[in-house]
This record gives C-alpha cells, sequence and structure tokens, in this order.
C-alpha cells in the first residue's frame, strides 16, 4: 500500500480548529494521549460537581448548617480532592520516566536547528557521514496533495519498529523540535546537546514546526519524518552512499 494512503487513514497533520491530539504514532505519544484522558475524566466530573454545588447553594438559604458547618461534609471535600490527586500523580510519574529512560539506541541522528531550516545527520555510520538539509518546499512549487507551510525538500528517513535518538542542537539561535504525533518536544540549543528517545510504531509522514520563536522566517521551517520499512531504509542508506561516493 503506498505511504501516501495510508497516511490518509490517519490524522498526522493539524485541523483547521483542532482540540484533539493527532493518533498517535509511537508508544509514548499513545501513553501521553490516555494520560490526559485519564485527567479529563476526573476534571469533567468535578467540574460538573462543583458546579451543582454552586447552583444547590445559590438556591437555597444563604446560612444553612448542614453545608457550612458539616464536619463529615468537610471531612469527604479535603480527603476526596487528595485521593484523586494521588491517581493521577502515579501514571504522571510513570509517563515522566517513560520519556526520559535512555533506551540503547539502534539508530542515532543529530539534529541541527539553522535560520531557518534543519539538517539531519546520520552518525552511525563511520566512513559515510550522510548529512541532509531540509528546507520547507515554496508554496509555488507544492504539488496537488502537497501541505502548505509543511512539506519539505528532504525528509527525514527513518525505520519504523527500531529505538531510534535524536541529538538536538542548534547553529544560531534557540530553536525546538516538536513533532507532535510522535510526542517529541526539544529545545535545540546553541553549544548543547538534547537527547530525545523514540520508536515510530507505523508508517506515515509525520509533520511538525519549529515551537521556539527563531527570528522572521520563525513559521517556515517546518519538520517532516517519514516512517517507512527497515528494507525501504536500508536502500536509501546506500543508494545515498553509493551518489555520495561517486
Amino acid at each position: 500500500m503506498n505511504i501516501l494512503i495510508k497516511t490518509a487513514l490517519w490524522k498526522d497533520l493539524p485541523e483547521k480548529s483542532q482540540i484533539n491530539f493527532q493518533d498517535p504514532a509511537s508508544p509514548t505519544m499513545e501513553q501521553i494521549i490516555l494520560l490526559h484522558d485519564y485527567s479529563m475524566f476526573f476534571l469533567t466530573n468535578i467540574l460538573l460537581f462543583i458546579t451543582w454545588i454552586i447552583i444547590k447553594i445559590m438556591t437555597i438559604a444563604p446560612y444553612n448548617k448542614n453545608i457550612t458547618e458539616n464536619i463529615k461534609l468537610e471531612t469527604i471535600w479535603t480527603t476526596l480532592p487528595a485521593f484523586i490527586l494521588l491517581t493521577i500523580a502515579f501514571p504522571s510519574l510513570k509517563l515522566l520516566y517513560i520519556t526520559d529512560e535512555v533506551i540503547e539506541p539502534e539508530l542515532t541522528i543529530k539534529t541541527t536547528g539553522n535560520q531557518w531550516y534543519w539538517t539531519y545527520e546520520y552518525s552511525d555510520y563511520e566512513n559515510n557521514k550522510i548529512e541532509i538539509e531540509s528546507y520547507m518546499t515554496p508554496i509555488d512549487d507544492l504539488e496537488m496533495r502537497d501541505n502548505s507551510l509543511l512539506e519539505v525538500n528532504n525528509q527525514l528517513l527513518v525505520p519504523t519498529n527500531t529505538n531510534i535518538r535524536i541529538l538536538i542542537t542548534a547553529a544560531d539561535v534557540l530553536h525546538s523540535f516538536t513533532v507532535p504525533s510522535l510526542g517529541i518536544k526539544a529545545d535545540a540549543i546553541p553549544g548543547r546537546l538534547n537527547q530525545v528517545n523514540f520508536l515510530i510504531s507505523r508508517p506515515g509522514i509525520f509533520y511538525g514546526q519549529c515551537s521556539e520563536l527563531c527570528g522572521a522566517n520563525h513559521s517556515f521551517m517546518p519538520i517532516a519524518i517519514q516512517g517507512t520499512t527497515i528494507q525501504n531504509y536500508r536502500f536509501f542508506i546506500h543508494s545515498t552512499t553509493d551518489t555520495e561516493k561517486s
């Protein structure tokens, strides 16, 4: 199946007036969405309960001993929120440790933010270092099914179901490497390397943008990561190295 058809089956693009997440394409993003939905369940019920309490108080006598001097009620609405916070805290801490966990990478890529484009360096190949520059595709060069302000001339090609480490830095000013579908967001700081680990669970093209105000063309340095099979990735590496040798 063509990768464009597969991508069309998923919501991997931002939409107008969007309030939900994009479809997850990594285990980390799946856990982030689960935590969000879990927390929203409690927040929605708390909102409804507090609204009901306020309406109830407004419709009864201003002073009611059953509410203002009720020790049992005071105990309940003190201990219940504490219990709810604990139930949210444990999965939050678990997710925090998952996102910071260092896994032995099978592939390492160095990403550098520039004004206003990205460079990607496949640093695992000692004799054949591969470096590509990724610029936004001008609007005049877009084709029929392309996405305005998101397409690039060179996508970052990575294999699926592979532990990937991205080392993120910047060459000039602060940038931020952000891809919502993969749950990636890390600052690119000049003179410093930040590390992000992720695994792409399905083929597709996943878009992101710089999330740190970095200058006049901040809005025009998109990120496009293409997840593909290991066979296609190997073919890309071999063809790129062969081209550089020639």
